[in-house]
């Protein structure tokens, strides 16, 4: 941390990828990121072990993170194979608390860090896959959450990333994709391919010839 602070440097944590409730590092994390007022240049990745926290110490732990600005990735579809594998049943989903970090005014991105790996062999980098899966695992299927839900795969991300010249404005770089759908409710339900891509002025992908 220390390091990436002095070069002005991003940073990036796999923090918690387990199911232990033991397992404490965004604490320290979020500690190391509040004292060097670095919260908005550092994401926590996975944090898996706070779907394992009891609520009493989430109340605290939370206080400490709207405090720090830490930014959060979630990749559900990993998660959901990997994390509580050896529980009983119930059977925990092994996820962090996305609805929770949200409503706390947290950055949330989900995102896929496995393709056709051996962690994650059906990794395909379909991120409208990912966020479907998430939403349903992290019981998001209010159309509350499911207006707002493209921010998990588009706004967030670029906060993650720290991108200032973001968004579809004048004067911006021209990157952008387009969905198929008028809302974000028929463009998760028919879940069809990307009708465009644009990367700094050039297409990349045209489906409309």
């Amino acid at each position: 941390m220390a390091l990436a602070h002095k070069h002005d440097l991003l940073v990036d944590v796999h923090c918690d990828e387990i199911d232990d409730p033991e397992s404490r590092f965004l604490e320290v994390l979020a500690a190391e990121a509040l004292k060097l007022d670095y919260g908005s240049r550092v994401t926590a990745s996975h944090t898996c072990a706070m779907g394992s926290y009891n609520d009493h110490y989430c109340s605290r732990l939370f206080r400490l993170l709207k405090k720090s600005g830490l930014r959060f990735l979630s990749m559900p579809t990993e998660s959901l194979h990997l994390q509580g594998r050896f529980d009983g049943f119930p059977k925990r989903r092994g996820l962090t608390r996305v609805p929770e970090l949200l409503d706390a005014g947290l950055k949330v991105a989900f995102g896929q860090d496995s393709i056709r790996d051996p962690w994650y062999p059906l990794g395909n980098g379909n991120l409208l896959r990912t966020l479907d899966v998430g939403l349903h695992a992290c019981h998001m299927l209010g159309m509350g959450w499911i207006e707002r839900s493209l921010e998990l795969i588009t706004d967030n991300g670029a906060a993650a990333l720290d991108l200032k010249a973001y968004g579809i404005e004048e004067g911006l770089p021209a990157r952008c994709v387009v969905l198929q759908g008028q809302s974000p409710y028929e463009v998760l339900l028919g879940q069809l391919p990307v009708m465009a891509s644009v990367r700094d002025g050039r297409v990349l992908i045209n489906r409309q010839g």
